[in-house]
């Protein structure tokens, strides 16, 4: 994934076939959908990628590189540091767990609302890099906005009462930590790569799991 356009390629099709495929499966379960919904929106993503590459590299007009990469940034920039807490929130019973998510959600906004803004401002701009793709666009206090934006995305699953969910943030700190240690120019692409990959291996999970996400009571009340 982001190794190349081939690699985006076959990686969102395939994860976008397994989002679709669990979709299926979950679609009588309002309370999951929006997590159930996350693999096939990053297949969608890493697509999107695939015409960043094209246009960078002159296959496809660079009208169509440009448009490409604006959706593919606004989708990560805007919409995932909003769209996961409330994802998570929606399977969360009443309380104070819910109430640490709600606080997420309200700072995945700000962050959101910061970038944003960046982006409006320019300049925008992706670059060819051995095996990922570079974004950059003028961002003060960038430190500090990355670090917002991991608390508000990986850290709804961490204050969750599912289990699995919990595991799932935890693994993608991790990730996170380690992506931005070593490749910091390709930090946005590296990144949600590796959370489609997450999202689909989340999804099979969500696929076999007889309980799906539901929060059981005990984890409730130890909330």
């Amino acid at each position: 994934m982001c190794l190349s356009p081939e690699a985006d390629l076959i990686g969102g099709v395939v994860i976008s076939a397994i989002g679709i495929d669990v979709l299926f499966h979950v679609s009588d379960r309002r309370e999951v959908l929006g997590l159930a919904t996350l693999p096939l929106l990053f297949g969608a993503h890493q697509l999107v990628e695939t015409f960043v590459w094209w246009g960078l590299q002159g296959h496809v007009p660079g009208a169509i590189g440009d448009v490409a990469m604006w959706a593919y940034l606004l989708f990560a920039f805007v919409v995932l540091p909003v769209y996961v807490p409330l994802a998570v929130r929606a399977i969360e019973p009443p309380g104070p767990r819910r109430r640490v998510i709600d606080g997420l959600t309200a700072l995945g906004a700000v962050v959101s609302t910061v970038l944003l803004v960046a982006m409006l401002r320019g300049p925008v701009a992706a670059e060819l890099r051995p095996y990922h793709l570079s974004y950059s666009t003028a961002l003060p206090a960038g430190g500090i906005i990355v670090g917002a934006y991991v608390t508000a995305t990986c850290g709804s699953f961490l204050f969750s009462g599912n289990r699995y969910l919990v595991m799932f943030g935890v693994v993608n700190i991790v990730a996170v930590a380690s992506v931005a240690a070593l490749v910091v120019s390709g930090f946005a692409s590296l990144w949600c790569a590796w959370a489609a990959v997450m999202s689909a291996a989340f999804a099979l999970y969500l696929r076999r799991s007889e309980r799906g996400l539901s929060v059981s009571k005990t984890a409730t009340v130890s909330s």
